[in-house]
């Protein structure tokens, strides 16, 4: 009888697992003269400048009415992937941070507005520009049709008229990273998701998520050079002060085909096969799933005699028009390293209530059910090294009964430095949170294409983490290098929940 081989999202994973017996051999140094750029530039195009409308008095620049309309747009993209921090470096160029986190600071994603035509925004293709933090014009005719054709004709597309389309510059992060860069960007692009999403409440905007796309006819539509740089999600903007852009919740995903007859395929060969491999055709559409009906409401772990802990607790406030929100996102930084001292049970209930209960913040303008691509598929696992209230150990957290359910009883300190890369970060955190999948569930539902969908989910969540501990003065810092393996045998994490993302949490120590 012929094996059984693996599906080839199954087949990425287990190739770009790190495993402390070969990440040595594995492990390059970096090349400083191809180190790349991550600023994308065009030499011909229509500049429009935003900057003027961050401020609040920016009419004198357009009538009031026009103003505002540019001021919304402008504040959108700055809270989404503007440029926050410009900080020095040992090789003379500086580096800028963005609103949304990036590993290794390489900033893989590509951010472009497609306009349908408006009184303001002619119709055609732009490139935001973060650091001028403005927009380039470099296609100036109709394209909205096309781009109906290439998401086959997704219904949201039918009212709106601006779509945001986020893709991935692959050398970026490979510079770094190599095969593994393909989790990173998905992560990173769950981030910017997470960003999009709070920068549109705060806006009078509705992101309206879509994962499933022809990619080559997007990446034509754009004109990228596939072989560089892919489309990685489409996100159509409803303007929520029209009335007739209050559109009803659709589909956010279309499954891909499971590979399991793919060739041998050497390091170095396996990011690109992989993202080819998952892409959808446009001759072939896939058929449509209601993910309302498919999605779960049902905590997958409920551990017999297990100690449980209520995690209801009151919603963050984020402040009059959610300023406080905004303020977050902005001095958003990822905690170089922690004190070491306790957090409170209270601040980690607060810090999962605003990641996992969005409906406790309606009354703050926020959606109450923003978009994913299915969180019925992603755990979460929390190491408790330093929490006042709560015993040390690992704990299971079902988000619909809010509740904690621990599953070991152990300080995992030195564990923790050991899993992850023997970085600080994760023996001086009050608490490690685990963002775990099984892959050969989500495979069945969606194919190989769920990969994408997995991590950009875990990146999403991670970012309401990251603004909710920056909101209570915590540190937070995300992790996607760590031995996968041995996080589920130290931890007591069930062996069919391969690990995406790890985001730590602490108190963070003094630099001065």
């Amino acid at each position: 009888m012929a094996e059984v081989k693996d599906s080839l999202a199954q087949h990425y994973h287990e190739r770009t697992k790190y495993d402390p017996q070969t990440i040595a051999s594995k492990s390059q140094g970096l090349d400083w003269s191809r180190q790349p750029v991550p600023f994308k530039e065009y030499k011909i195009g229509t500049s429009f400048d935003l900057k003027p409308y961050l401020k609040e008095d920016s009419e004198g620049f357009a009538g009031e009415e026009a103003a505002a309309w540019w001021r919304r747009l402008s504040r959108l993209l700055f809270c989404s992937y503007g440029l926050t921090a410009k900080m020095p470096t040992m090789m003379g160029d500086a580096m800028y941070l963005r609103a949304a986190p990036s590993a290794g600071g390489l900033y893989p994603a590509e951010v472009y507005l497609i306009s349908r035509g408006t009184p303001l925004l002619p119709p055609g293709l732009y490139n935001y520009q973060p650091k001028t933090h403005s927009l380039i014009h470099f296609w100036e005719n109709e394209v909205w049709k096309g781009l109906q054709d290439a998401c086959f004709w997704h219904p949201v597309l039918d009212s709106t008229q601006m779509a945001i389309v986020t893709t991935a510059i692959f050398y970026r992060s490979y510079w770094r990273y190599q095969d593994r860069a393909y989790r990173r960007i998905y992560l990173d692009t769950g981030h910017l998701l997470g960003n999009i999403e709070l920068a549109c409440a705060m806006n009078d905007y509705r992101s309206h998520l879509m994962g499933g796309f022809a990619d080559e006819a997007v990446d034509r539509l754009l004109y990228l050079d596939s072989e560089q740089e892919g489309t990685i999600a489409v996100i159509p903007l409803a303007d929520l002060l029209d009335l007739k852009q209050n559109l009803p919740l659709a589909s956010t995903v279309l499954p891909s085909e499971t590979q399991t007859n793919y060739p041998f395929l050497r390091d170095g060969e396996l990011l690109g096969y992989f993202h080819r491999a998952t892409q959808i055709e446009l001759s072939k559409p896939p058929k449509k799933i209601d993910i309302a009906a498919e999605t779960s409401l049902e905590d997958k772990y409920n551990f017999p005699f297990c100690l449980k802990v209520s995690t209801a607790t009151a919603p963050i406030h984020w402040g009059e028009n959610l300023e406080g929100l905004e303020d977050t996102i902005l001095r958003r930084r990822s905690t170089r390293a922690y004190s070491g001292a306790n957090l409170s049970l209270d601040e980690l209930k607060a810090l999962l209530d605003f990641t996992y209960q969005p409906l406790h913040y309606i009354d703050q303008d926020l959606d109450g059910s923003p978009d994913y691509f299915d969180l019925s598929l992603i755990e979460t696992f929390i190491a408790v090294s330093g929490v006042d209230g709560l015993e040390d150990g690992c704990y299971y957290y079902a988000p619909v009964a809010q509740e904690l359910r621990q599953i070991r009883f152990k300080n995992f300190r030195q564990e923790l430095h050991y899993l992850c890369l023997g970085q600080e970060l994760g023996r001086d955190a009050g608490a490690v949170l685990f963002h775990t999948a099984d892959l050969k569930t989500s495979v069945a539902k969606y194919g190989d294409r769920v990969y994408r969908y997995l991590h950009m989910d875990a990146g999403h969540l991670g970012q309401r983490l990251n603004l909710a501990a920056i909101g209570l003065n915590l540190g937070v810092s995300g992790i996607g290098g760590f031995f996968d393996e041995q996080v589920n045998e130290v931890l007591g994490i069930p062996a069919d929940e391969a690990v995406l993302y790890i985001t730590t949490l602490g108190r963070p120590r003094s630099q001065n």
